[in-house]
């Protein structure tokens, strides 16, 4: 079993980071072996419609940045652990640029009737934000759900640890960072 975790934080070491590490410590703890990339540290452009229009024989974009290398990754991974802070009431600008980069996977799959994804992979959703704002997860819910969706990931569960600002802070959060541990076991045993 190998489980990719994704991190959409521009901070490094921060909560975002510490939360998805403590997801891949539980993937580890059940015998998954883990590999995570930060966003952030990527050359990915924004969508330039060239997706919706050239799709290669992979079924994915003919753009030639870092996002060949996410394409790569999640493919080769059986379990994908995706990890963002709110932004704006939303998901960071680094995961919303990489999800929107996957409309060619889209279209590959609806217009194409391609299958990118043909195998079952199993997805896991962690968010932190500053406040304690409902409808900020749920926003960001759903457009991971639809991530999933078009990747072939079920949803196994998620992870939501609101009132969290400052760097580290969430390590004041014994039981988001525990949830986040169990999530962890949870995507590898199924």
């Amino acid at each position: 079993m190998k489980v990719l975790g994704i991190n959409g934080s521009p901070r490094q070491g921060g909560n975002t980071d510490i939360l998805l590490e403590k997801a891949l410590a539980g993937a580890r703890s059940a015998g998954a072996e883990t590999e995570s990339i930060v966003l952030n540290g990527l050359n990915i452009s924004p969508v330039q419609e060239k997706e919706y229009e050239n799709v290669n024989n992979e079924g994915f974009s003919v753009v030639d940045d870092d996002i060949q290398l996410v394409y790569r990754k999640i493919s080769g991974s059986d379990a994908l652990v995706l990890a963002s802070p709110i932004f704006f009431g939303s998901l960071s600008a680094q995961v919303k640029i990489m999800i929107d980069r996957f409309q060619c996977v889209w279209v590959a799959k609806n217009v194409l009737h391609k299958d990118v994804f043909p195998r079952r992979l199993r997805g896991a959703f962690l968010c932190v934000e500053a406040t304690a704002r409902a409808d900020f997860f749920e926003n960001a819910r759903s457009i991971v759900r639809n991530f999933f969706a078009i990747i072939n990931a079920g949803y196994y569960g998620e992870v939501f640890c609101p009132d969290v600002e400052k760097k580290g802070e969430i390590s004041r959060h014994a039981e988001s960072l525990e949830k986040a541990f169990e999530l962890g076991i949870k995507i590898t045993s199924g």
